[in-house]
């Protein structure tokens, strides 16, 4: 095992997570997407699009674009990597965006040796005025954290409508792959 293999492995895990929070989210009424809660982004709905969203500016830093936006978000006008209402219509584009940069994580991860793990990337955060340098592998396990993290609040908010719940804990993952 390399040092790469468990980062490959929970970005695995982050993107099987996000198409099971998407699936569980597309059964909701779009009322219900976009109830407003107090917590993570203020709803499901919101929430699915800042995760995409922070996904999106993290894998464009990765490739060496610091100041990188959603296309479709304002920057510097909204708080963090959340989209604008308008930037992504529904789920089915939502997920046809996410579909597409999973496949450059994919692509980017299989490419990726151990050596530049130890590399340094930067990101400007538009929320704190600053340029945030930090490790290649920092910055891909960040990815996965902030996504674990925010996928807690997805499924809190869907607890609280109800609704099915969708699974999200890497032994869910472990187990389904062993049949």
């Amino acid at each position: 095992m390399t040092a790469i293999d468990p980062i490959r492995r929970l970005h695995q895990h982050r993107a099987w997570v996000n198409r099971n929070l998407l699936n569980a989210a597309a059964a909701l009424t779009d009322e219900q997407r976009k109830a407003e809660f107090p917590i993570g982004q203020g709803s499901i709905w919101k929430s699915l699009l800042h995760l995409y969203g922070a996904e999106y500016v993290w894998f464009e830093c990765l490739l060496g674009k610091e100041a990188a936006v959603v296309p479709g978000d304002l920057p510097g006008k909204l708080p963090g990597n959340q989209l604008g209402e308008g930037a992504i219509a529904d789920i089915p584009e939502l997920r046809l965006n996410w579909e597409a940069l999973e496949k450059r994580y994919t692509d980017y991860l299989a490419n990726l040796s151990p050596d530049p793990l130890d590399g340094t990337v930067f990101r400007c955060s538009f929320a704190l005025q600053a340029r945030i340098a930090l490790r290649r592998s920092d910055a891909l396990l960040h990815i996965c954290t902030h996504a674990h993290y925010t996928a807690a609040q997805v499924v809190n908010m869907s607890r609280q409508h109800g609704a099915a719940l969708p699974p999200t804990m890497l032994m869910a993952l472990v187990r389904q792959e062993m049949g």
